[in-house]
């Protein structure tokens, strides 16, 4: 790990070749695929069994918002005690969950069965992804490979919702409507269990002792807090756009598009991660955050009056370009902003503030289309990352890192909840914010 820390050279070869990072890289991959098969996989069940999607996306967004607020809790338990120990039994319950919605489902039961099982499902849905961020920051502590993890986790993560929808849906149509669900709880289980045996690249557990101070949660840091708020202005790009382009689509009788124009969306969000891990940034995480927020929502701008599809898919691409920085960004102020002793916790709260940010755009968005037209749903992911933006440039000054500083004596109270040895590349590089 100290070879890591010291290599000055950025990029995804480097960082790839960390020692162990292979190790957990790999089962992550496999662990985080259902993550985004299990809310299309609800939809398309419970619509074939009860001919509604207003109850299949009523039962899918219950486990979409417990799942959102319950990951943070989960992170928490994971940085006390141990990613194993919260995702074993994680896990175990979820699949349980899973299999039970899927039974109910199928034997046509009431709503409100429906609506107690999808809670404890989406609570107990595995956080891989922030888990295994968290053990990059613990491999990498302050190297300038931490921007090129945050990136390669970014665009991680995109395939992910590329291709857990599709596969889902294949399954779904192709082979059974329960299909989809049951190989979602099949690959959590595999992957789940797989990457939580990989125990010698988790990070280390910090356990409270007497005469520590008290443990701190991610949520108390108020740098935090202004990033959740700029991660649900994420989320509202996301949930926005996909409904809205959903909306044009069928306006304009070319639903086939809609699925080519979400797709440059993404694709362009995609190219901007991946480009994001290839440069040594020469900014302060803090400025880039500020200046990609704003790029972001100027592209959103001119959304809700693009009438072409060929000009619409454009402006798509501009927005999807401008999602990836401020996302990866986002994510690499995690290891300055937050002791080591929360970064699970605090991952999960920015995963979470996505799918919340999300949820809430997609209903909103919905609403307006119905009630003024298509285009009008594209009025929320301006009024989303117009309000986050204010938010931080009102309060960037908690974008600003714990400490870069270090007392002779080491850590206080000699415990690994402080802040870890800054290196020289960093000083300079946080200096210059």
């Amino acid at each position: 790990m100290a070879s890591a820390v010291k290599d000055s050279r950025t990029g995804y070869g480097t960082l790839l070749r960390t020692p162990g990072a292979w190790t957990f890289l790999l089962p992550g991959f496999l662990a985080r695929q259902p993550f985004a098969m299990l809310t299309i996989g609800i939809v398309l069940l419970v619509e074939s069994t009860t001919g509604s999607y207003g109850t299949a996306g009523a039962v899918s967004a219950a486990t979409g918002v417990s799942m959102a607020l319950f990951a943070p809790q989960g992170g928490k338990l994971a940085d006390r005690f141990g990613q194993r120990a919260v995702l074993v039994p994680g896990v175990l319950v979820h699949v349980a969950g899973v299999c039970a919605l899927i039974t109910l489902a199928l034997i046509h039961a009431p709503l409100w069965a429906l609506f107690a099982v999808a809670v404890p499902t989406g609570a107990s849905t595995p956080q891989v992804g922030p888990m295994v961020r968290a053990r990059w920051a613990s491999r990498l502590g302050g190297s300038p490979l931490m921007p090129t993890a945050a990136a390669f986790e970014s665009v991680t993560d995109e395939f992910t919702f590329v291709v857990g929808p599709v596969l889902a849906t294949a399954l779904c149509t192709g082979i059974h409507p329960a299909a989809g669900l049951v190989a979602e709880a099949a690959l959590t289980l595999a992957g789940g269990l797989l990457f939580a045996s990989q125990r010698r690249s988790q990070p280390p557990v910090h356990r409270h002792r007497a005469g520590d101070r008290p443990r701190v949660s991610a949520l108390s840091v108020p740098g935090v807090r202004v990033l959740i708020v700029a991660f649900l202005g994420i989320g509202a790009v996301f949930g926005g756009m996909q409904v809205s382009l959903t909306a044009f689509t069928q306006h304009i009788g070319q639903p086939g598009i809609n699925g080519v124009l979400y797709g440059i969306f993404a694709g362009g969000n995609m190219l901007a991660g991946i480009a994001c891990g290839l440069i040594a940034w020469k900014v302060g995480p803090r400025r880039r955050l500020l200046v990609a927020y704003g790029l972001l929502a100027l592209a959103t701008t001119p959304l809700w009056a693009v009438t072409a599809v060929p000009l619409l898919g454009a402006v798509g691409l501009v927005v999807g370009l401008c999602i990836a920085p401020a996302l990866i960004t986002g994510y690499t102020l995690v290891e300055s902003l937050v002791p080591a002793a929360a970064r699970t916790e605090a991952f999960t709260w920015l995963t979470g503030a996505v799918a919340l940010g999300q949820a809430a755009a997609a209903t909103s968005a919905g609403q307006l289309a119905d009630r003024f037209g298509p285009s009008t749903g594209f009025l929320v992911p301006l009024a989303g990352t117009a309000l986050a933006l204010t938010v931080l440039l009102a309060l960037r000054a908690h974008l600003l890192p714990r400490s870069t500083t270090r007392t002779a004596a080491g850590p206080a109270h000699g415990t690994e909840a402080q802040v870890p040895a800054v290196s020289d590349a960093l000083e300079r590089e946080l200096a210059r914010t």
